[in-house]
């Protein structure tokens, strides 16, 4: 059987403490800028974020830009991305996933749906496993340095980017396309075929989207921290 006869499928993952230990930019980025205790930088945000009544995507993309020393530049946050650890098993799973999605006759391909930076994401060591990738990101100027948070992807606005994939959207910046109507059973990638894998409060109102659309949502967890009352909480919520 060819891959033009296969039914296509997805399966749609968050980045942060899903695939990869934390949050992405404690690994390297952070204690590069002076934060050995990289707690000490989502603390600052979380209180800008209250003082400012702001979105939170956006205040850490917008501390990342005034805390660092020199201008960031998409090259080293890709080297930033380089570098970043992935939970037992990652590496391997896309490979398995797309044997036993080939044996039951489907096509399928892989998506992320983060609030982590894209570009650390663009230049991580799985990246080429990924049919695309919408997340965080900075616009650049003509010199290659990041100036302002071109793409901020919080809660509720990551359902936005699933219907980007079930209509066929590879891009973040056509509206238009979004906002088209087409009729369900016409949609490349329908919703019944998607799965869902995230770990945190930002996932929940994609993964109860995706399950209230007829596909299905999986909560992942770090088993180390399972024995937190924090992250027994936060699973309840995922599954609630």
């Amino acid at each position: 059987m060819t891959a033009d006869t296969l039914r296509r499928a997805a399966m749609i993952y968050d980045f942060d403490g899903t695939l990869s230990p934390g949050a992405m930019q404690q690994h390297t980025f952070l204690p590069q800028i002076g934060y050995e205790d990289t707690s000490a930088f989502w603390r600052y945000v979380k209180k800008q974020k209250k003082a400012q009544d702001a979105d939170e995507t956006l205040i850490y993309l917008q501390m990342m830009l005034e805390k660092a020393s020199e201008k960031i530049t998409r090259k080293a946050l890709e080297e930033h991305g380089a570098r970043l650890p992935f939970f037992d098993g990652v590496e391997e799973w896309f490979h398995r996933m797309d044997d036993y999605a080939r044996e039951r006759e489907l096509a399928l391909e892989h998506y992320i749906v983060s609030s982590g930076n894209r570009e650390m994401i663009e230049g991580c060591g799985i990246r080429s496993k990924f049919k695309g990738i919408f997340a965080s990101g900075y616009a650049y100027d003509d010199d290659g340095h990041a100036t302002w948070p071109a793409v901020a992807v919080n809660y509720t606005n990551k359902t936005q980017f699933i219907f980007r994939i079930n209509k066929g959207i590879s891009n973040t910046w056509n509206d238009e396309e979004i906002n088209r109507w087409i009729p369900m059973n016409e949609r490349p990638l329908p919703f019944e075929r998607m799965i869902f894998i995230g770990d945190g409060d930002t996932d929940i109102p994609s993964m109860k989207m995706v399950r209230v659309q007829g596909g299905s949502a999986i909560a992942v967890f770090d088993p180390a921290e399972w024995p937190t009352e924090k992250t027994q909480q936060k699973v309840g919520r995922l599954i609630a």
